[in-house]
């Protein structure tokens, strides 16, 4: 696990946001052994890489990227805008497993 030690473990702490779980990552994560996550704007592939192998030791085969643009929107009177979102599918390797529903029984 050389990719984990060329950034900063905090930084690395803070660079997956929250994990995607929706119809769409579940049926990716069925046929692609992928795991989606929503990480910051600027995070780039090597930092998510290493960010996963870090907290949930695994090893890592890819990581995709999609920058999702933020959806106008109206309230009554007010418009603005949801934020954007930047999408992280990471691709393990065969057998490697990840759990993020914790100790489910």
């Amino acid at each position: 696990m050389s990719t984990a030690t060329k950034y900063d473990e905090g930084r690395l702490m803070q660079v997956l946001v929250a994990p995607i779980v929706s119809e769409k990552a579940t049926m990716i994560a069925d046929k692609t052994n992928a795991v989606t996550f929503k990480v910051l704007q600027n995070a780039t592939k090597p930092e998510i890489k290493a960010a996963v192998e870090l907290m949930f030791k695994v090893e890592v085969k890819g990581v995709s990227v999609a920058n999702i643009k933020g959806k106008a929107k109206r309230f009554g009177k007010s418009s603005g805008r949801r934020d954007n979102i930047r999408k992280a599918y990471v691709t393990l390797k065969p057998g490697q497993e990840l759990n993020l529903a914790g100790e489910a029984a």
